[in-house]
Order: C-alpha cells, then sequence, then structure tokens
C-alpha cells in the first residue's frame, strides 16, 4: 500500500462571502486579485488585503455574466479569462472590458458540451480542456460517481482549430493543470482518485501513463505550484462504501444512483483538504483545515493560499505554510 501522506494543519482560514453559493475554482490575475464564478452565472474578481497591511474587508466586484454556470477559469497573458461553463461551453471573457462573453467551443467530435469542467492555457494559446461526463449534467454530478461509468474526456483547441479529443473514458474528467516545462499535461479523474498524464513532447508524447494514484480524497481542479509540482483540491475524503459499491455490477450501480436522485444532496464531509502532489507523483503532504467544506478549487499566489468551493457562500483565504522539508 502507498504510504500515506504527512498532514500539515491549515491556518484558521479567513472568509469572503459572496452573496451567492458555489464558487467552483478560484484562479489569481497578475495582479494578486481572486476570480471565481459563482452559480448565479457570475464571475467576481477579489481584491483580499494586502499582506502585512491594515484589515480591511475584502472587495468584491462582478466582471462579467456568462448566461450560464461557470466552472473551472483560466487567466490568459493578455488578462482575458477562459471559462468552462457547464451549460454553455469553452468561454472567454475579459474582465476589465465590454466585449462581452465569446464562445469558443459548444461541441467537440459532434457532441455538445454538457458539462465542461476547467482548462489551462500553454504557452503557444493552445487550450486544453475536460468534460466530466457525457451523460450527466452539473445538476447530476452525483450520478456520475456512483454510476462510475467513464465517459470524461481531455479535449484541445488550438489556435485557429476546432476542438479534438485527446483522451475519452476518463472517470469523471475535472482538474487540469500542465507541467512547468509544458512537457506534459495532467487531468484529475475524480471518479478513480487519481491523476492521468497524457505526455505531449518527448519519446512518449501522445502516450498517457498514471501520474499519481489512490489519492487521500477525491481530486477536483488542481493548480501548479512554483518547483513543477501541483496543489490538488481534494473535494471529499476517501469513502470505502463507495469503492465497495463501484466493484459491483453496473445495474446495480445506476439503481443506487437512481435512488440517490430521490433524495436530498449529501451533506459535505471533512473540512478543507488540500494534497501537494509532486511533478513526480509523490503525495508530498495533505493540508487540511476547518471551517470550509467540499473544497473544488486551490490557487496561490505569493504567501497567500485561497480555497474554493462548490457548495459553500464564500471563497476562504489564508497565508501559505511553509514548504514541507525533507
Amino acid at each position: 500500500m502507498p504510504t500515506a501522506p504527512a498532514h500539515a494543519a491549515l491556518p484558521p482560514l479567513r472568509l469572503v462571502e459572496l452573496g451567492a453559493v458555489g464558487p467552483e475554482d478560484v484562479v489569481f490575475d497578475g495582479a494578486g486579485r481572486l476570480l471565481t464564478g459563482v452559480a448565479d452565472g457570475r464571475v467576481l474578481r477579489i481584491g483580499l488585503p494586502e499582506p502585512g497591511g491594515p484589515d480591511r474587508p475584502a472587495e468584491v466586484r462582478e466582471v462579467g455574466r456568462t448566461g450560464g454556470r461557470p466552472l473551472g477559469l483560466e487567466v490568459l497573458p493578455d488578462g482575458r479569462l477562459l471559462v468552462c461553463d457547464a451549460q454553455r461551453g469553452l468561454l472567454r471573457l475579459d474582465p476589465d472590458g465590454t466585449a462581452g462573453v465569446e464562445v469558443l467551443a459548444d461541441s467537440v467530435a459532434g457532441v455538445p458540451l454538457r458539462f465542461c469542467s476547467n482548462a489551462v492555457a500553454a504557452s503557444d494559446g493552445t487550450v486544453y480542456f475536460t468534460v466530466s461526463s457525457r451523460r450527466h449534467g452539473l445538476d447530476d454530478w452525483l450520478s456520475d460517481i456512483v454510476e462510475h461509468r467513464p465517459t470524461g474526456l481531455l479535449a484541445r483547441l488550438a489556435p485557429g482549430g476546432e476542438p479534438e479529443v485527446l483522451l475519452d473514458g476518463l472517470q469523471f474528467a475535472n482538474g487540469v493543470a500542465l507541467a512547468s516545462d509544458e512537457s506534459f499535461v495532467t487531468v484529475a479523474e475524480t471518479g478513480a482518485r487519481r491523476l492521468t498524464r497524457l505526455w505531449l513532447t518527448g519519446p512518449a508524447a501522445g502516450r498517457h501513463d498514471t501520474l499519481a494514484d489512490d489519492l487521500p480524497g477525491f481530486p477536483d481542479n488542481m493548480s501548479r505550484v512554483p518547483g513543477g509540482g501541483f496543489r490538488v483540491a481534494l473535494a471529499g475524503p476517501r469513502m470505502l462504501p463507495l469503492e465497495w459499491l463501484h466493484r459491483a455490477a453496473p445495474r446495480v450501480r445506476r439503481a443506487v444512483a437512481a435512488t440517490a436522485r430521490r433524495l436530498p444532496p449529501p451533506p459535505a464531509l471533512g473540512g478543507a483538504r488540500v494534497a501537494e502532489v509532486g511533478a513526480d507523483g509523490r503525495v508530498a503532504r495533505e493540508l487540511r483545515g476547518r471551517g470550509y467544506r467540499m473544497v473544488t478549487g486551490v490557487a496561490q499566489h505569493g504567501g497567500r493560499l485561497a480555497l474554493g468551493s462548490l457548495r459553500e457562500g464564500a471563497v476562504a483565504w489564508c497565508d501559505l505554510p511553509a514548504p514541507a522539508s525533507g
């Protein structure tokens, strides 16, 4: 069995209430401002207090509306924002302009993007993005996890090109990130608790393998950190009953999913959880905190760590703990 990762406690989390539910992903722009999208379709920009400066309320400003449900975000070099919208597809938004929202892709391989989840842009402008499920939408994400039928995608949109599928049959494809040298792209398979790696350069280009497996929770969005590793949001802890269910016959899983759809949404388990994964796939440690549930997004800027959640009505942030030694 893999060695359990070391644990480190997050400092007390500070919350910024948004007046809306579900800041699913969080990213920092070049000026250190935090961006997130919420369930009512708004994209918000949040100015956190300056480090070492006077304590003051965070400034929250609406910078756009997608007309759908924004999920994963990616800040482009020119300041514009890639937005994965669960209802509208892959979008681009200018948070400082009046150009509105541009649809970059609303289908791939002839199939509508019903659950576009997360995106990352390479230095040449190529966008890699995920589709969590081709069977279920965001409102029914739990059915996809329970049924455990691999219908997620990793896709690519080259500048001036059409979207194309790179990897099919993924277990709830979610967060996506590039290696620091862009030699590979990695995607979180939430339903399998693993990170899958697709090589983009070198002798293994075009092949995929497992970067990290048997993660201590369900991986969601992720972000690259200085030094080449990744921080991975863990939306919940490992659940043995679900693992047993995944080994059951497909008809049993379908029946359980149908029952779950008739019940209220299950409570978010545990507190805040973030895994630190090296470029070699080793889970260096797991960060844990209290007062915030179902972490689905994580971002770093300077000495700050910010968290997003599909369930909460606020973003959370804290001073970043010191890196693990040894």
